[in-house]
């Protein structure tokens, strides 16, 4: 019967190659949306391990943040940058999950989730999410769920700004471009947690500062952060 199987997948494969969304080669059968090379060679920061890394630095002076980490580093023409890219132009979806859950392992093994209470993704305008048809902070917050078992609210933190893309901006007109863009929905929904703040990729850190600090006018608030990148240039 598995040879059946395996047969079958085999005739599949071949009709319907299946690639690695990283690099473009060709799956094996026990491989799913990123090959085993890649899986292996996308370099890990290990910032979940320093309370004193640079993208916690990133957020020195401007919010109180409790500890921020980052799976990669998004440089120009890396594994991560592709598959982010795949995530939010492509469409596929089952990438930000997937990232999601083996960063998500790396956090809870390592203990930096130990004290988080939520999981709250950086939220995209309605009109925006409506275009795109997904959240990718939030499917990248459901991988990290999975492998952590933390909840996640993506309902008490909303955008309620329309704001133009970031792309290019320097440091202070990111800052400009997403200042009171962020709303907390219900103050008592977050009160006195510890939230582990997710988005895609953190460059300048405007957004994220953004998202922090709505969310620390509410009593009790505590922030951490993680991205699936980085971008250090």
């Amino acid at each position: 019967m598995n040879y059946l199987y395996d047969l079958v997948d085999d005739l599949l494969s071949l009709l319907f190659p299946r690639i690695c969304h990283a690099c473009g080669n060709h799956l094996t059968r026990n491989e799913r949306l990123i090959c085993t090379e890649c899986y292996i060679l996308i370099p890990r920061t290990a910032y979940h391990l320093e309370s004193d890394n640079p993208v916690a630095r990133i957020f020195w002076g401007r919010c109180r943040i409790e500890k921020a980490a980052a799976f990669s580093f998004y440089n120009h023409d890396s594994r991560i940058r592709h598959l982010i890219h795949v995530l939010k132009y492509k469409g596929i979806q089952d990438i930000g999950f997937e990232l999601g859950k083996i960063y998500g392992l790396m956090l809870f093994n390592s203990g930096f989730t130990g004290d988080i209470d939520m999981i709250i993704p950086v939220p995209l305008h309605p009109v925006k999410e409506r275009i795109r048809g997904f959240n990718q902070s939030f499917l990248i917050s459901q991988g990290i769920s999975s492998a952590t078992g933390l909840p996640v609210d993506s309902g008490s933190l909303v955008r309620v700004i329309r704001t133009a893309t970031q792309t290019k901006r320097s440091r202070y007109d990111r800052w400009k471009n997403v200042e009171g863009t962020f709303m907390v929905t219900d103050p008592c929904s977050v009160r006195g947690k510890h939230i582990l703040l997710i988005d895609d990729v953190i460059t300048t850190g405007s957004t994220i500062e953004s998202c922090a600090v709505e969310l620390l006018r509410s009593e009790g608030v505590r922030v951490s952060v993680a991205a699936l990148a980085v971008s250090l240039v």
